[in-house]
């Protein structure tokens, strides 16, 4: 079994620090999806602060937890996080978007510690599921995470995953959705409402939780759990805000979009403690 990435982390720092990188990197790059970035920030400094057995040293471990960033725009915060965990050299993140680099705007599975390309939605959780359902046939004991994002379940591939994932009793599989109630064109309850969103999960035959997906103790807790009912996958529903931790950013629909010029960059920056 492969190590954690647990030891002595800071899990409130690491989100901070990724939330620099992203920063900086989408702005030198001039591209998008800053806001997404920055509400998945602090669910992922928790799953790779503790709660994902993987080992940076050996990405590709067969005994490894599996996890999808099925929002895959957002191939920023992701990139952020495997290399402030030592995947690789946290100087890279200086390609991002340039040239030649594996680096791209959505995530992409050459990277060390990326299990699958990412950024056309619907199709993470799918893939999931099949990652599940083959540690079920080899008698395997690691877990499958998928992060998705509030908009991306206007995709019915990932209802049809969910019944899928409980007809195949796949308790070792666990869906995150990035719930910020922003999509590409407006508010997702404006777009296609998603709610009662819970009530929907728990008819599939999920195991569900609702939680603060800013607060590293609640997220921590879902995600330790898991597998959290015998023969039930998981789901949980992470209510998150756009842009979080820069005040102009936050909830802010353009920031699916805008890059941050040299003066907003400065002011980000600052707001989150200026370096990494």
């Amino acid at each position: 079994m492969p190590e954690t990435t647990n030891t002595k982390v800071d899990t409130v720092e690491l989100a901070r620090r990724i939330r620099v990188h992203a920063l900086k990197m989408v702005a030198k790059a001039k591209a998008s999806h800053i806001g997404t970035c920055l509400s998945a920030a602090d669910i992922l400094a928790v799953l790779y602060g503790g709660i994902l057995r993987v080992d940076p040293a050996d990405p590709k471990s067969p005994g490894r937890d599996r996890f999808i960033f099925s929002k895959g725009h957002g191939a920023a915060i992701l990139f952020a996080v495997l290399a402030e965990r030592g995947f690789f050299g946290v100087e890279r993140l200086e390609t991002y978007c340039a040239e030649g680099s594996e680096l791209i705007g959505h995530a992409s599975h050459p990277v060390a510690g990326v299990e699958l390309s990412t950024g056309s939605l619907g199709h993470g959780l799918s893939v999931g599921c099949g990652m599940a359902l083959a540690a079920k046939s080899d008698g395997a004991d690691y877990r499958t995470f998928a992060l998705l994002s509030d908009g991306e379940l206007d995709c019915g591939s990932c209802w049809e995953a969910a019944l899928f994932a409980r007809q195949h009793r796949l308790d070792n599989l666990a869906a995150i959705v990035d719930c910020n109630g922003l999509q590409a064109f407006g508010r997702t309850k404006d777009v296609l409402d998603l709610e009662p969103l819970a009530a929907k999960w728990r008819a599939f035959g999920w195991s569900v939780s609702e939680i603060d997906g800013h607060d590293h103790a609640e997220i921590a807790a879902a995600l330790e759990a898991v597998p959290r009912e015998p023969a039930k996958p998981a789901v949980v529903i992470a209510r998150t805000v756009k842009g979080k931790g820069v005040s102009f950013m936050e909830d802010r629909l353009e920031w699916h979009y805008k890059s941050p010029d040299e003066r907003q960059l400065a002011r980000a920056l600052e707001e989150l403690g200026g370096i990494t």
